[in-house]
């Protein structure tokens, strides 16, 4: 049986990296997508290997970069015939709280391009490979509550390119469905820092999350499974919350800035 392909944008650490030992455990040949984390890229396919004996590629190439996603796809299929899941997990984010017009325009610009306009370069170059073997996965990552289009204060670029992009995902699923092609959106809740590489049996208890712990990578990386395998076809078009049950967005909002 041949083995799938999943490519994991910004997967050298986080949530990405999480995914990778998860898929490395089921089995799939990684292409490992990095920007600037080479020395955890390379550590973490050296892990990998030893662990799992999976086959792992790794690749420098920033996803807002038209030209380097098409390099990112070259790469892979030098070494792996088939590109068969697809893992949006890079997403650049500014910390600093800044009102729109706060933002430069290579600030603004390069946020929309790596959160939304990084998906269609790489789609529409992989989708067509899928569409070869009538089947695929692609996995976009959101925020609570992105389907509504909320305001976000202080977030207005980051807010809207997920927002677009949660609209993509929909309509990728509405069009590629008698392909064998299948596109969801995960949206992590408030998982921080170390939190993101950390297992369930890790978390610790937590007042501030309403199921009463705090939220890991497994928690994303288990979801992300479940919607990748075989009998999972019927799931499309979805945006799905992994928050806890916590008002993730509320929470942000509310942490905003007082002018």
């Amino acid at each position: 049986m041949k083995k799938k392909t999943a490519l994991i944008t910004g997967g050298a650490t986080g949530l990405g990296k999480k995914t990778a030992f998860q898929l490395a455990e089921e089995g799939y040949q990684l292409a490992i997508n990095y920007r600037s984390s080479k020395e955890e890229a390379i550590l973490l396919s050296e892990e990998i290997k030893e662990k799992y004996g999976n086959s792992i590629l790794v690749i420098q190439g920033d996803v807002a970069s038209q030209s380097d996603c098409s390099h990112i796809i070259e790469q892979i299929l030098l070494k792996y015939s088939s590109i068969d899941v697809v893992i949006h997990n890079a997403g650049p984010y500014i910390h600093e709280r800044k009102n729109m017009t706060e933002y430069s325009i290579e600030e603004w610009n390069y946020l929309i391009n790596g959160n939304l306009n990084a998906v269609f370069y790489l789609s529409k170059e992989i989708i067509p490979l899928m569409r070869r073997q009538h089947w695929g996965r692609i996995i976009t990552m959101g925020f609570d509550r992105v389907e509504t289009a909320p305001g976000w204060v202080n977030r207005s670029a980051y807010g809207a390119a997920k927002t677009a992009l949660a609209s993509l995902t929909k309509t990728i699923a509405m069009e590629e469905a008698n392909n064998g092609i299948t596109a969801n959106m995960v949206c992590p809740g408030d998982i921080i820092s170390h939190w993101k590489e950390k297992d369930i049996v890790e978390s610790i208890l937590s007042e501030n999350v309403p199921v009463g712990r705090v939220g890991t990578g497994e928690d994303i990386s288990r979801v992300i499974s479940f919607l990748l395998d075989e009998k999972s076809d019927f799931i499309t078009g979805s945006i799905i919350p992994v928050t806890g049950g916590m008002d993730v967005l509320g929470k942000a909002i509310s942490g905003r800035k007082t002018t």
